[in-house]
């Protein structure tokens, strides 16, 4: 059988230990899908599973809010994102919380027929435009914003992580695209969906050292430790660039303004001379443009599966960093 894994090879469920069988074990519990690809296609570095795993459950799952609402900002992020297997995910999900007939007209690439879910999935979208003006106006109560905020961004890592390293189909052949698969996949997930989750059992996963109190948006909930333990492990991939690199990518990223590179890119360094700058700027702004040759040229000894899941959500937060620090203020006044 293919591997749904692009250019490594994690680690399953049932061979799991430690940390990462821990992840694998809340995964099915509190997702209802344990072998989940983008948490998988992180096994090889649990100090970034576990984060990313804490901000997915403390935000989209665990954090106030709708679920119905943050499902919709995850498939306008995942939209923005050209990330074809997190819109199809979401999609399903949508089923799962009862949604069908929103679930269908997004799956046909018809707007909702509700104001406010329309406005939601809207802002979902515009949250890739580093301070666009469009997510100024919160769609949701201002303190359900750790939730919404938390969830988007979750998504723009999950998205990137997704992209570069797993293939887009969610279901073998695409069958998710067939109404009567979505259903069936959404309703076999319904009563995990639709039970309410305690906030914080995923910050046990993280160390102590790994934690913080996180961004203002977030402060005096479990979004904000699992934010700042996330933007730890993923920045901690720096280490595998050069400083020059390390500059280049922080430079360019920090100029982004949230469209997609053009085909001719001008500023993406050339795979033989900077392969290493040229996967992160790659994962962090068209990641879904990473080729077979970018890796081969980069991920020879000694480097592994580790340090090519590193380096890729290097790259990967460095574009959540710059949409998280362009917020409107009004968002951090709200909640802090």
């Amino acid at each position: 059988m293919t591997s749904p894994f692009r250019y490594t090879e994690p680690i399953p469920p049932k061979a799991a230990t430690g940390r990462t069988a821990a992840v694998y074990e809340q995964l099915a519990t509190d997702f209802g899908i344990e072998d989940a690809s983008p948490f998988v296609a992180l096994s090889s570095a649990p100090e970034l599973l576990a984060p990313t795993w804490a901000l997915l459950r403390e935000s989209l799952i665990a954090g106030n809010g709708s679920r119905t609402g943050k499902e919709l900002a995850a498939v306008g992020v995942s939209r923005a994102n050209k990330c074809p297997f997190c819109v199809d995910a979401h999609t399903m999900l949508l089923h799962a919380t009862g949604d069908h007939a929103l679930a269908e007209r997004l799956a046909h690439g018809k707007p909702p027929e509700n104001e406010q879910h329309a406005r939601v999935l809207a802002w979902g979208e515009a949250t890739r435009i580093p301070g666009s003006p469009d997510v100024s106006t919160l769609p949701f109560p201002a303190e359900h914003t750790p939730g919404y905020v938390g969830t988007s961004l979750s998504f723009h890592f999950i998205n990137r992580i997704v992209s570069s390293l797993v293939t887009e189909n969610l279901l073998p052949g695409n069958v998710q695209r067939f109404r009567v698969v979505r259903s069936l996949g959404g309703r076999s997930l319904a009563k995990t969906v639709r039970r309410r989750i305690v906030p914080g059992a995923s910050l046990a996963l993280l160390d102590e050292d790994e934690t913080g109190p996180g961004p203002s948006w977030a402060a005096g909930t479990t979004v904000g430790p699992a934010y700042a333990a996330l933007r730890r492990a993923a920045t901690a991939g720096a280490d595998l660039l050069t400083e020059a690199d390390r500059t280049l990518v922080r430079e360019t990223v920090e100029a982004w303004d949230g469209t997609h590179p053009p085909l001719g890119w001008k500023d993406l360094p050339n795979r033989d001379d900077r392969p290493g700058a040229r996967l992160a700027l790659l994962a962090a702004l068209a990641p879904y443009r990473i080729a077979d040759e970018d890796v081969a040229v980069w991920k020879k000894p000694p480097y592994t599966d580790h340090c090519l899941v590193h380096l890729i959500a290097y790259g990967a937060f460095a574009a959540v960093d710059r949409i998280e620090r362009a917020l409107p203020l009004r968002i951090h006044e709200e909640t802090a």
